[in-house]
């Protein structure tokens, strides 16, 4: 694991998809450019979602994402 500094954490353990997604952007849209979001899931399918998300999604720039075993670890900065 990467130490990043997160500005925000997202607990979104227990929901599935598309919810850690929609989540992720509804918090993402609060911070600053440059701010970090940490988000939490246990959807083993957001591996891949916030990775697509990310990759397709002007202004954020996934910087991070850890397999925990019972939960997924994912670092998301805002770019703009």
């Amino acid at each position: 694991m990467t130490d990043h500094e997160i500005t925000e954490t997202l607990d979104a353990k227990g929901l599935s998809c598309p919810m850690p997604v929609v989540k992720t952007k509804q918090t993402i849209d609060t911070l600053a450019a440059g701010e970090t979001l940490e988000v939490l899931a246990t959807d083993a399918g957001s591996m891949s979602d916030l990775a697509g998300w990310a990759d397709t999604t002007d202004g954020v720039e996934l910087l991070d994402q850890t397999d925990e075993g019972d939960s997924y670890r994912h670092v998301v900065r805002k770019t703009a």
